[in-house]
C-alpha cells in the first residue's frame, strides 16, 4: 500500500492545516483541525477569498467586473455580482466548447460536474445538466473532508475500525463536452480518481464492496455484486448506508427481489452468470466461498412474512445507518426504521456539485435536529438572508434577481444570526463567484465561532395553481399529518410526489401515492378522502383562501399508483442521465413524459370531499361538500 500522503485543506491560504495520515495519533489530529478552523473561522475566510481571488486576477470573469487585481473581501463584496447558473452559463459553455483560456479560473478546468436538473419552470427541460467547473485540487479538499468523518464518529460510536461499512455506492456512465472535457457527477468524479482508488487506509472508506462493483457501469450488476459481498462478510458489517435513504431503501427493494439467486451463490461459491463483468466477478470470487450455513440463515430470514428489522437480522452487528435523512429524504425514516429496527440514522456530511460544504459533529442526534458545520477551509462562504411570505405562509421569498441593496445584505460566515434563515452563496476555486447555489439553511448554532445550519430545502421547489406557493418542506409536513390516517390498517407510504395538473378548471394539486400495506384489511375511501383533506388544512392561507373563497384551486386529489412505480420513475431518470447515487425523487413533477409514466400506473383515485377550514375574518368556514 502506498504511503498515506498528507492532505492539505485549501493550498497555500490555509497551509497550517494539515492532516498526517500517518500520525499515531491521526483522529485526534482530525479533531483538532476541526477546532482550529471553526475558532479561526473569520480570519481562515479572509485568507480562503485572498487566494482564490489573487491565484485568478487575470481571469476574464474577474477582471470583466472591474475588480483590477484587488483580493480584500470590501473591494469583491462592491463590485461582484451575486449570480446564478443561467448568469455564468455562456462562459461555461465556453469552456465546454475547448476555449482553454482562462475565463473562470486561474487553474485548468480539469473537468466539469454534472447536476442533473430533473424539472424545470417550463416543464421543456427535463434532462438538462448543468456544467460545475472544477480543478484538479479540488479532490484534495473533497478527500479531506471524507478523513473527517470517522475521526467524529469514533466519538460517539467507539470500535468501527474492527469492522467494514456495507455502503451502496454507484458511478454514471460519463460524457464529453464538445471541447474534450469530461462531464460527470461529482460522486463518479471521486470514485474514479485515484484519490478514492489508491486511498489510503481509513475506516471510514474500508467497505465490503471492492471498487470493481463499485466502479461498474451497469447498475444492476453493481447493486447485486454489492449485495454479494455485504452478505458473504454480514458478521464483520458494522454500518449501512448509502447516499441518499432513498439509495438504501431501493437496495432492501432489490433484496427482497433477488435473494434468491444471492443465496444460491452464497451456497455454491459460483456467482450468478449474469454477472458478466470480469473485472466484477474476479473481486467477487475472491471474498465468495461456498457457505450452506450462510446461505440457509439467509434464507430462513428472506422467507419469514414480513421484512420488519431485516437489516439487523441479516447484519446483526450494525450499529447505525448513514444515510441523508434531511429535507424531502425524511419521509423515509418510517421505511427506515421498520427495516432496521430503529437504528440510529446517522447524517455525516454535507456536500454538493458546486463545492463541499462541512460536517455533522453530532451525528447521534435526532435526524430533524441535523445540522452541519460549514469548514471554512473548503470555500469562501456568504449568506443571501431569505423570509417567510407575509408572515403566515410557509412558502420563502428568495428574489431570482438581486438589487444593489440585497447584493448588499449578504453575511458572512460569522456573522449570521440564530435562528435566521439563509441561500447559501459560495465562492470557490474552481471558479464560482458569489454563485448562489440554491439551498436554504436555518442557523442551528455554533462550533466556536463556525454557524451550524439545518439544511431546510432547495429554493423554488413549489407546486403553484394560482396565487398560491407550495414548497417542499410545506408539502412534506401536509404529507406526514395525512399518513397518520393510514396507521390503523398497518399501511404506511413509500414514497410520493406531486403535480399541479392545470387541465382541469380549475386546477389542482395531485399527489402520487405509493403504499406499503402489511394488512389484509382493505383501506376505505374515505380514509384517503380523509388523507386529502388532511393536506389541505396543512397548507397555507393563500392555498385555502384559493380552495374557499375565490374557488380558483379545485379538490386535491390522491392517486394511489402500483408497487415499483417509483422505481420505474427513477429507472425513466437515469435513462436520460441522472446520477444513481444523486438521484433523489423529485416532489413536484411538470415532464409530460413523467406525468404519463404515474397515471399510467394509477390503481384508485381520491379527493378532498369539503374544503378546508379558512379564517379571512368576516368570512365564514366553507365546510359543504363537494359537488
Amino acid at each position: 500500500m502506498p504511503e498515506a500522503p498528507k492532505v492539505p485543506i485549501a493550498a497555500s491560504a490555509t497551509h497550517d492545516y494539515v492532516i498526517d495520515h500517518n500520525r499515531p495519533d491521526v483522529n485526534q489530529n482530525a479533531l483538532e483541525f476541526i477546532e482550529d478552523v471553526t475558532t479561526n473561522a473569520d480570519e481562515i475566510q479572509k485568507r480562503v477569498l485572498a487566494e482564490i481571488l489573487s491565484r485568478s486576477a487575470h481571469v476574464e470573469y474577474l477582471q470583466r467586473h472591474g475588480l483590477n487585481g484587488r483580493t480584500d473581501r470590501e473591494t469583491f463584496k462592491k463590485v461582484m455580482p451575486v449570480v446564478t447558473y443561467e448568469d455564468l452559463q455562456s462562459d461555461i459553455n465556453r469552456i465546454a466548447n475547448g476555449d482553454t483560456s482562462p475565463i473562470l479560473c486561474g487553474l485548468p478546468i480539469s473537468e466539469f460536474l454534472t447536476r442533473y436538473i430533473y424539472i424545470s419552470s417550463s416543464g421543456t427541460s427535463a434532462g438538462e445538466r448543468k456544467l460545475m467547473p472544477t480543478i484538479e485540487e479540488e479532490l484534495e479538499r473533497r478527500s479531506l473532508l471524507y478523513s473527517l468523518l470517522m475521526p467524529v464518529m469514533d466519538q460517539f460510536v467507539p470500535g468501527l475500525d474492527k469492522g467494514k461499512g456495507m455502503y451502496f455506492l454507484f458511478i454514471k456512465s460519463e460524457a464529453k463536452t464538445p471541447g474534450g472535457l469530461v462531464a460527470r457527477p461529482v460522486l463518479t468524479s471521486y470514485y474514479k480518481s485515484l484519490h478514492f482508488k489508491h486511498r489510503p487506509y481509513d475506516p471510514y472508506t474500508n467497505y465490503t464492496s471492492p471498487n470493481e462493483t463499485i466502479l461498474c457501469p451497469d447498475s444492476y450488476q453493481s447493486m447485486y455484486s454489492q449485495l454479494l459481498c455485504g452478505l458473504c462478510q454480514n458478521k464483520q458489517v458494522l454500518r449501512v448506508g448509502a447516499v441518499f435513504a432513498s439509495g438504501f431503501i431501493r437496495a432492501i427493494r432489490f433484496l427482497e427481489k433477488h435473494w434468491s439467486l444471492l443465496c444460491n451463490d452464497i451456497r455454491t461459491g459460483a456467482i450468478n452468470p449474469q454477472i458478466t463483468d470480469p473485472s466484477v466477478r474476479d473481486a467477487v470470487l475472491r471474498i465468495l466461498k461456498p457457505d450452506p450455513e450462510l446461505a440457509d440463515f439467509i434464507e430462513s430470514e428472506c422467507t419469514r412474512e414480513a421484512w420488519q428489522g431485516i437489516i439487523t437480522r441479516l447484519w446483526p452487528n450494525t450499529k447505525y445507518i448513514d444515510v441523508i435523512v434531511t429535507g424531502t429524504m425524511s419521509q423515509y425514516i418510517p421505511t427506515l426504521d421498520y427495516y432496521s429496527n430503529g437504528l440510529p440514522l446517522v447524517c455525516t456530511m454535507y456536500a454538493s456539485s458546486e463545492c463541499y460544504f462541512g460536517l455533522n459533529l453530532n451525528p447521534l442526534c435526532k435526524p430533524n435536529e441535523v445540522s452541519y458545520t460549514l469548514i471554512p477551509t473548503m470555500a469562501y462562504f456568504e449568506f443571501l438572508p431569505v423570509h417567510r411570505n407575509n408572515g403566515f405562509t410557509t412558502s420563502i421569498s428568495v428574489p431570482k434577481s438581486l438589487n444593489e441593496k440585497e447584493q448588499q445584505d449578504l453575511v458572512d460566515l460569522v456573522d449570521v444570526k440564530l435562528g435566521q434563515e439563509y441561500e447559501l452563496v459560495v465562492t470557490t476555486y474552481a471558479g464560482l463567484y458569489r454563485y448562489r447555489v440554491g439551498d436554504v439553511l436555518r442557523v442551528a448554532g455554533f462550533k466556536n465561532k463556525a454557524p451550524q445550519f439545518n439544511f431546510v430545502c432547495r429554493k423554488n421547489v413549489v407546486l403553484s395553481i394560482d396565487s398560491d406557493k407550495t414548497d417542499e418542506v410545506e408539502l412534506q409536513a401536509a404529507v406526514k399529518d395525512a399518513i397518520n390516517h393510514l396507521v390503523p390498517f398497518d399501511a404506511s407510504l413509500i414514497e410520493y410526489t406531486s403535480y399541479a395538473d392545470t387541465t382541469t378548471i380549475p386546477g389542482h394539486y395531485v399527489l402520487y401515492w405509493e403504499l406499503r400495506h402489511d394488512s389484509t384489511t382493505p383501506i376505505p375511501p374515505s380514509v384517503f378522502e380523509d388523507c386529502c383533506l388532511t393536506i389541505e388544512e396543512s397548507l397555507n392561507s393563500v392555498y385555502r383562501q384559493g380552495r374557499v373563497s375565490d374557488k380558483s384551486i379545485g379538490p386535491l386529489e390522491i392517486k394511489i399508483v402500483e408497487t415499483g412505480t417509483f422505481d420505474k420513475l427513477m429507472d425513466y431518470a437515469i435513462s436520460r442521465g441522472a446520477s444513481i447515487n444523486q438521484y433523489k425523487t423529485p416532489r413536484c413533477v411538470k415532464f409530460a413524459p413523467i406525468v404519463e409514466l404515474l397515471n399510467s400506473r394509477v390503481l384508485s383515485n381520491y379527493f378532498s370531499p369539503k374544503c378546508p377550514k379558512w379564517v379571512p375574518g368576516h368570512k365564514q368556514w366553507c365546510t359543504q361538500k363537494q359537488n
